[in-house]
């Protein structure tokens, strides 16, 4: 049997632009106090990955025109739409009036699993600081509190691979369907 081989850059195109046309899900992001610009920019280049409509950044979360987060996007902050608002009730208010679905990524006592949640409506997911996650006013504003269960002994994930894992869970259901 034969290895398989790497995709050509013409290849891999294609089977980017297959899976472009396999959904038409709508996912937003609300950084709430994510402060690292690393994560930034990683959660940054995920959005793009996945197609995010808009990021919402809440302070202290930087810019994307931060230098750090620019150099950790590569280049993929500039293919989203973001906006950097006051607080959280600012950018929790914009993504429902922009029709998203409010999910928070955190680990609570009334948290359901993530593939347990129905993500297949236009879906915003809120992530929070590094080590006091989503605030608990804006926890309490959301519609739904989602965690990502761990089998290993470690006890949560890096706010950026939290984003990538959420994000992917999304296009899955919405691919599913």
């Amino acid at each position: 049997m034969n290895p398989p081989k790497s995709l050509t850059p013409t290849e891999l195109k294609r089977l980017h632009r297959q899976w472009r046309r396999s959904t038409d899900a709508r996912i937003s992001l609300i950084l709430d106090g994510v402060q690292k610009p690393y994560n930034v920019g990683s959660i940054a280049r995920s959005a793009a990955a996945y197609r995010a409509e808009h990021v919402w950044l809440v302070p202290p979360s930087p810019q994307m025109s931060d230098p750090k987060v620019s150099k950790t996007a590569l280049g993929c902050d500039r293919l989203i739409e973001w906006s950097h608002v006051e607080t959280s009730t600012e950018a929790l208010t914009a993504a429902s009036s922009a029709g998203f679905v409010t999910v928070a990524i955190e680990l609570a006592s009334d948290a359901t699993p993530l593939f347990e949640l129905d993500l297949t409506r236009p879906t915003c997911l809120v992530l929070g600081h590094e080590e006091r996650g989503v605030s608990k006013s804006t926890l309490s504003l959301v519609d739904h509190v989602g965690f990502i269960p761990q089998l290993g002994k470690v006890g949560s994930l890096n706010v950026a691979h939290a984003a990538s894992v959420a994000l992917y869970e999304t296009i899955r259901q919405n691919v599913a369907n």
